[in-house]
């Protein structure tokens, strides 16, 4: 049986497959795309304007191709880590 942390790896990179697929390169989140995982995958993806996803595959595109690479997803789910062990800091 899995450990929890290499289940948790394998959904992480599931997901990023799972929506990378749909459209264009398999290896890469278009806007669209990104939009939709953010939006079916994350609680906060409902509430975000298509604006604020634009500014944020802006920042996470750091090769600036209009796409989101694996590395770069990697990176974003980082920097989510990040909110979510400060904001269950300030919950404790």
């Amino acid at each position: 049986m899995a450990c929890p942390l290499d289940q948790a790896i394998s959904l992480l990179v599931a997901i990023f497959h799972k929506y990378s697929s749909r459209e264009g390169d398999k290896n890469t989140l278009s806007k669209g795309e990104l939009k939709e995982l953010i939006q079916k995958e994350l609680t906060i993806g409902a509430e975000l304007e298509d604006s604020e996803i634009a500014k944020l595959l802006d920042d996470l595109d750091q090769n600036k191709d209009q796409v989101v690479n694996f590395q770069e997803y990697v990176t974003f789910l980082g920097a989510l880590a990040m909110i979510y062990n400060e904001v269950l800091k300030a919950c404790s």
